[in-house]
């Protein structure tokens, strides 16, 4: 029987309608209208094509979002004090830089320079330790919108062997770290798997929960997951063009090879990607009532 397909654009747009509820409802008693800066620098196809859709969400939720479009040859000096200026500036509340930056700008500079009371992406290392902690603070994007996934779609990660592949700092070590935690959509029993692993199969067949983020095309075969797995795949390869043009995607997983085995997987496109954006708005509209004194 193949396996039940996690739609993570239903799930995401579930939880858009409750933000731009929550958002509605802080204007009207508060007169607070929730900031989001999106910084671009350079014309990389990709990364103007993720901060529009972030605007267009944004726009959609009654976030105010102000896109800055920077010239790839901006200088480091440049970027820092554009973060600083929207560090002081109370209309926003959330700052996000858009990577990668060109080669010439310290990318964990910059990263660094932003208010972790703005850094609605969670990577700066306050947030980052905070989470470690199992502290309030900005959850990073992607891992917050696979925890919610789960969450959502009833998968029970408590007592669960949870599996991941790929160690980023944007999505292995953190999804890694939340699942183990003493929480909702944690307390899971995690391995994490990385280019040096050695038969990484052996692990892979055990998950209960299989979550891939290495960034190759259709690595995970059917053979390599345990019968009945739930398959997270983060992955986003392009590996072809259609002939109007359009980029063909595929996950980290064969997803036909896979669909007969796996007990439950989010496609793609249309799993954990829109769940990235959805919680980027989430931490921004957070981000809006810490400001304000209203958590």
């Amino acid at each position: 029987m193949p396996a039940t397909i996690i739609n993570g654009a239903a799930v995401a747009k579930t939880i858009r309608q409750e933000i731009a509820a929550e958002v509605a409802a802080i204007k009207k008693r508060h007169g607070l209208t929730p900031g989001l800066a999106t910084i671009l620098v350079g014309e990389d196809p990709a990364s103007q094509s993720y901060v529009a859709a972030k605007n267009k969400t944004a726009h959609a939720l009654g976030i105010h979002s102000e896109q800055i479009t920077l010239p790839a040859t901006t200088s480091e000096e440049e970027l820092l004090r554009l973060v600083e200026q929207c560090n002081r500036n109370p209309a926003i509340h959330g700052i996000l830089v858009q990577l990668p930056l060109p080669r010439h700008i310290d990318e964990p500079k910059v990263l660094f320079a932003i208010d972790p009371a703005k850094d609605v992406d969670g990577f700066h290392p306050v947030n980052a330790g905070k989470m470690m902690l199992g502290q309030r603070c900005f959850l990073p994007c992607t891992p917050n919108g696979i925890l919610e996934l789960l969450q959502r779609t009833g998968v029970e990660t408590s007592g669960a062997e949870v599996v991941v592949v790929g160690r980023s700092n944007i999505v292995g070590k953190p999804i890694a770290n939340l699942m183990l935690q003493k929480r909702p959509g944690g307390n899971a029993t995690v391995t994490i798997c990385h280019t040096r692993t050695r038969d990484m199969a052996a692990h892979t067949r055990r998950a209960d929960i299989l979550i891939v983020a290495a960034g190759v095309a259709k690595m995970i075969k059917a053979d390599q997951i345990k019968q009945g797995a739930v398959v997270i795949d983060v992955g986003v390869n392009r590996v072809g063009q259609s002939a109007t043009g359009k980029a063909v995607l595929a996950g980290d997983v064969d997803f036909d090879d896979v669909l007969d085995k796996a007990g439950a997987i989010t496609p793609v496109p249309g799993g954990v990607g829109p769940m990235t954006i959805t919680m980027l708005m989430q931490n921004t509209l957070q981000a809006a009532k810490q400001a304000a004194g209203l958590m």
